[in-house]
């Protein structure tokens, strides 16, 4: 049996980018995926709905079910959480992928956009993360993971965008704070970020072009599954970045990721080296 094979993951934001590469890897297990996010029709900004990856998750060769879920409000979490649990019996895994950003300075952050980032990327992830934890409690191997930064104090990351940072800084915390707390329970806790830039059709919604060398979302998946399958007694309270993740494995050769071949993909934010 495959490392995934009949595991139930509940991944926010699954319906394109990181959260789908995600989704996509743990398909060619057999897993089931519940494919939660906001959008459900067609978004002229940014492709792939609720339902598209759906379809390719099942082309994969995995469950898929799709649900329409705005990770702020509650009802629809604890909704959306009894469903998938009902529809395929529990949850193993909960991937807190679903993010807001702004890369503002304070002067031009709106507070509308400001309560965005802290309501998904703080409040959000504990909602998921709250109402899972019933079905984690009886999973075999139960696995959290929330993409959220390495903790870096320098300054130089609170500058020019002090609230994003604030926000995913707080989920770090968060992760680690739940590590602790869940640790007696077997429940494993851990947060990944990815070393370089990943290139996502987001990219160039929020403000950055897209264009830069960096990596493809793959990278991100491949940790993900080295992290989510690794046993959860022995392997919680982690800040894991995807590169050392991966060589850790024993990968040395990351030319495959590349989102152009022979480019040197840029450090992420919040990556000092």
């Amino acid at each position: 049996m495959s490392g995934l094979s009949g595991k139930t993951l509940f991944i926010t934001g699954a319906s394109r980018g990181i959260g789908k590469a995600i989704a996509l890897r743990a398909a060619r297990d057999g897993a089931r995926v519940v494919v939660a996010a906001k959008t459900a029709a067609p978004d002229p900004r940014l492709p792939g709905t609720i339902h598209s990856a759906a379809a390719e998750i099942v082309a994969a060769g995995g469950e898929a079910l799709p649900l329409q879920v705005d990770i702020r409000d509650e009802a629809q979490v604890q909704a959306a959480v009894a469903r998938a649990a009902e529809h395929f019996g529990g949850i193993d895994i909960l991937v807190n992928n679903a993010s807001a950003i702004s890369l503002t300075r304070a002067d031009e952050t709106p507070l509308k956009r400001y309560d965005l980032m802290m309501d998904i990327n703080v409040r959000g992830a504990f909602v998921c993360t709250q109402a899972c934890l019933p079905h984690l409690r009886r999973a075999a191997n139960p696995h959290v993971l929330l993409l959220a930064p390495p903790l870096d104090i320098d300054p130089r990351w609170f500058a020019r965008h002090a609230a994003y940072t604030v926000s995913k800084y707080a989920m770090s915390l968060l992760g680690r704070g739940l590590a602790a707390e869940l640790r007696d329970d077997g429940i494993a806790v851990n947060t990944l970020w990815p070393r370089t830039l990943i290139e996502t059709a987001a990219l160039k919604v929020d403000g950055l072009d897209g264009t830069g060398d960096g990596r493809t979302p793959q990278i991100m998946a491949d940790a993900a599954y080295r992290i989510v399958t690794r046993p959860a007694r022995r392997f919680s309270g982690h800040a894991c970045l995807d590169e050392t993740v991966l060589r850790d494995a024993g990968v040395d050769d990351f030319s495959a990721y590349l989102a152009r071949p022979g480019t040197t993909p840029a450090l992420d934010l919040f990556v000092s080296a």
